[in-house]
């Protein structure tokens, strides 16, 4: 679906920019259209396919929710990288024993 965002596309360019079979492409566009996500048109003699509004919300939802997991992850690590900070921290704070 994340190629089908800004244009329209055929089938042999979105296997191409998804790095998929033509016939995998097919099946997937399928069941897209089944479900109204996808619209195919007829430009110039060629079948070209489009997100239909529909797509467009779920693809935007879809985007978010990849986002806001990768986030997840950063805070995760940023989290951690505070915790092992401090930790060294508080242990440079400790009165050290002289012999």
């Amino acid at each position: 679906m994340a190629a089908l965002v800004d244009r329209y596309l055929s089938v042999d360019s979105m296997a191409f920019a998804c790095n998929m079979d033509c016939v995998a492409v097919n099946e997937r566009l399928s069941f897209l259209i089944k479900n109204g996500l996808v619209e195919e048109k007829q430009v110039r003699s060629k079948k070209m396919y489009a997100l239909t509004k529909r797509g467009q919300a779920i693809q935007k939802t879809l985007a978010i929710t990849k986002r806001l997991e990768q986030l997840k992850t950063t805070v995760r690590a940023v989290d951690e990288a505070i915790a092992a900070v401090s930790k060294f921290s508080s242990e440079d704070e400790e009165p050290r024993q002289q012999p």
